[in-house]
């Protein structure tokens, strides 16, 4: 056996046998708030936090590469300049907490970018999106999306 295999190659492999064994499962009732919203409107939100989730990896690649001018462009994409534009209609259909954990996020990414500027070492930068990522996991295990009923 190869001992040079990358951990993600153990870990998918570990992932396959797990899921090759099978086992029993049991639903549970989704506790989370719905958000109705229409299905062009929660493509667009869950575009936009699939865009977080890109810029996340970004960064986390760039930090690995000590490429501290990426992590820091990609920041500033993600950040308030990147709020702009959500129609007035869906904006009143959102919650207002959910509306201010997005704003949250956009400050964050741009709070990450400046921080770049002045961190001495990247590991800073880490923690802070680690400490930014906190927000993501909070919003998803508070909200999820509904389609309205159009009657």
């Amino acid at each position: 056996m190869n001992t040079n295999s990358k951990p993600f190659t153990k870990i998918t492999t570990a992932f396959a046998l797990a899921l090759s064994i099978g086992g029993a499962s049991q639903a549970i009732a989704d506790q989370r708030t719905p958000i109705l919203v229409s299905a062009a409107e929660q493509d667009a939100l869950l575009g936009e936090m699939r865009s977080f989730l890109e810029a996340v990896q970004t960064i986390t690649e760039a930090l690995a590469e000590n490429d501290m001018a990426t992590v820091a462009e990609t920041a500033k994409t993600m950040g308030m300049r990147a709020a702009k534009g959500v129609p007035a209609p869906l904006m009143k259909k959102l919650p207002m907490d959910f509306r201010k954990m997005g704003m949250v996020t956009h400050i964050a990414f741009d709070e990450l970018a400046q921080s770049v500027e002045v961190a001495d070492n990247p590991l800073e930068v880490v923690a802070e999106l680690g400490d930014l990522m906190l927000n993501c996991t909070a919003c998803h295990a508070t909200y999820r999306f509904g389609i309205e009923d159009d009657s």
